[in-house]
């Protein structure tokens, strides 16, 4: 445990977190991996470029400070972040070589503002705050190994299917090569898939929401084509586009993730996507017509057009029962769609049309895609008087704050 006199000077470091956080993070990662370059096989090197991670992680140096003394008001977050780890293979090995560095930042960005009294504090308030997320890593690896079909690390998967699902979405069915059981999962969870490909020094490791309901004999994943072709931007998901066929075998890490579905609710629930942002939630929808029939459940998807509009057949199929009720907002129709009758709305998901169409009061929101249109849907269900609790949602990569405000929440992944 940390003394008083350690906590208050964590505590009282934080207005300085909050001014260099990310100048002390961007150098943490500078000297980690210059030191430790194997494991960039483990980081996404796009967060990397795009300073996602860094920024994620100063917000998480930031909170661990001003919570440092009720590490327990961080800990939804810390799920988060330990279901990110167990599905990269971050073992508690790799917690000193953080700690390490990250104290050498901290020193190389402050200078001699970082006195030898506010390391040695900070070096023990690394200590309580490892200890913590190793013990909560350490339950999931093991509740992800020892569950029915569960495995721990990677385990290889062969591609039975892989199907076009419009221009930029293709989905890949994976079977696991041992033809032994797989681990079930929740509607809303997603798999890590590790690449090696030719002329990279390091593997590559992407998280896909898993795109259809549980209890299958497979995994399916739909994954868009990134229009970035520079490394590592769109990297992976051009190689599985372009590369992987049919009978290809990739590296799979049992399923994770803490956005799920709340099957014991049976109130009404509204699935919003945006873009390749529908996957989690056909996964979700799929599940509510194969176990809460009575339960009503709407829809609602936006893309661009019916070129980029991917598993409309998944959706169409249950769209005719009694408790599903889906609408389809494409924002640049083309003239085939018009014909054809493809979309039910043109334009954007508005905050006047959730409440002239929509129970707000009564449901529980999910919602995943683009930042652009989480901020847009949460912010309207905000307005609309929507409770925290009743709402949900999914970012890709690292979490940043669905609002712009003060660092007073920690909501970083």
């Amino acid at each position: 445990m940390l003394d008083k006199k350690a906590i208050d000077i964590v505590k009282s470091t934080v207005p300085v977190l909050e001014k260099h956080g990310e100048a002390i993070t961007t150098r943490f990662y500078q000297l980690m991996f210059g030191n430790h370059p194997e494991l960039l096989n483990i980081f996404n090197h796009a967060n990397q470029k795009q300073s996602r991670q860094q920024k994620a992680l100063a917000s998480a140096v930031y909170a661990a400070a001003k919570y440092i003394d009720n590490l327990e008001a961080i800990l939804p977050v810390a799920k988060q972040i330990g279901q990110k780890h167990r599905s990269l293979g971050v073992k508690p090995e790799h917690y000193p070589i953080v700690g390490k560095h990250l104290l050498l930042a901290i020193k190389d960005v402050l200078g001699e503002a970082a006195t030898d009294e506010i390391m040695d504090a900070w070096a023990k308030a690394f200590g309580e705050i490892s200890n913590a997320f190793i013990s909560l890593e350490t339950e999931m690896y093991n509740e992800a190994s020892s569950q029915l079909g569960g495995w721990d690390g990677f385990r290889s998967f062969i591609v039975d299917r892989k199907v076009k699902e419009s221009e930029v979405i293709t989905s890949f069915y994976l079977k696991p090569e041992d033809a032994n059981a797989i681990a079930s999962f929740q509607p809303g969870q997603y798999i890590s898939v590790k690449v090696e490909m030719e002329g990279e020094e390091y593997t590559h490791i992407r998280q896909y929401s898993l795109s259809d309901s549980p209890g299958r004999d497979y995994y399916r994943i739909s994954v868009k084509r990134e229009a970035g072709t520079s490394k590592p931007d769109g990297i992976v998901s051009n190689y599985l586009h372009d590369k992987v066929k049919e009978g290809d075998i990739l590296e799979v890490s049992a399923p994770a993730g803490d956005f799920v579905l709340d099957t014991i609710r049976n109130t009404p629930v509204v699935l919003l996507s945006g873009g390749v942002g529908l996957t989690p939630m056909v996964s979700m929808l799929k599940t509510v017509v194969d176990v809460q029939p009575e339960r009503n459940v709407t829809f609602i998807h936006a893309s661009q057009n019916g070129k980029v509009h991917a598993l409309r057949k998944d959706v169409e199929a249950v769209s005719a029962l009694d408790n599903v009720n889906s609408v389809v907002f494409y924002d640049s129709p083309t003239e085939e769609d018009r014909v054809n009758n493809r979309f039910n709305v043109e334009g954007y998901v508005t905050r006047d049309w959730l409440e002239k169409n929509v129970s707000v009061k009564e449901a529980d929101f999910y919602f995943c895609g683009p930042v652009p249109f989480m901020k847009a849907i949460n912010r309207s269900l905000k307005e609309l008087g929507v409770r925290e609790e009743q709402i949900h949602f999914e970012f890709f990569g690292p979490m940043d704050s669905l609002v712009e405000q003060e660092k007073k929440e920690f909501v970083t992944v």
